[in-house]
């Protein structure tokens, strides 16, 4: 049996679902035109351990360098709770530095088990890279 649609499940007027979503990957605006957000999801992880295997870094810092990689602002509240994630799993460790500027800092360095999930996300991304560069050879007629 079909599932059905629209508020409290009922179908809209002759069917219909009712209003479209929006998708957070495309958006269409008033005058017809299309945007679309070719976000790379997960993004920030491969970044952050990134920035930590050429140096230790703490929240804000990091935070700031990890924009320059992804090109895009990082919530600092999602960046704290990643960075938790990621120590739980052992990927980083931190330690409170008050030897920095300013208030005592926690501090983030990569660890051996986090440098081998960056060499898995590089190949991965390579992939990734790879086809896209096919889609967009396909898209241009370069096929």
């Amino acid at each position: 049996m079909p599932r059905p649609h629209g508020p409290r499940g009922h179908n809209g007027p002759r069917g219909q679902r009712g209003p479209r979503r929006k998708h957070h990957s495309r958006n269409r605006h008033d005058d017809g035109t299309w945007e679309v957000n070719a976000r790379i999801e997960r993004f920030v992880e491969p970044a952050v351990l990134l920035v930590l295997r050429d140096t230790s870094s703490y929240g804000y810092d990091l935070g700031a360098e990890v924009e320059n990689i992804v090109g895009d602002r990082v919530d600092n509240g999602n960046l704290y709770r990643l960075l938790r994630g990621l120590e739980e799993d052992g990927l980083v460790a931190s330690e409170w530095r008050k030897d920095l500027p300013g208030r005592s800092k926690r501090t983030y360095q990569l660890t051996d088990e986090g440098n081998a999930v960056l060499d898995g996300w590089s190949k991965a991304l390579h992939q990734v890279s790879t086809d896209i560069t096919a889609f967009l050879s396909r898209f241009e007629g370069d096929e």
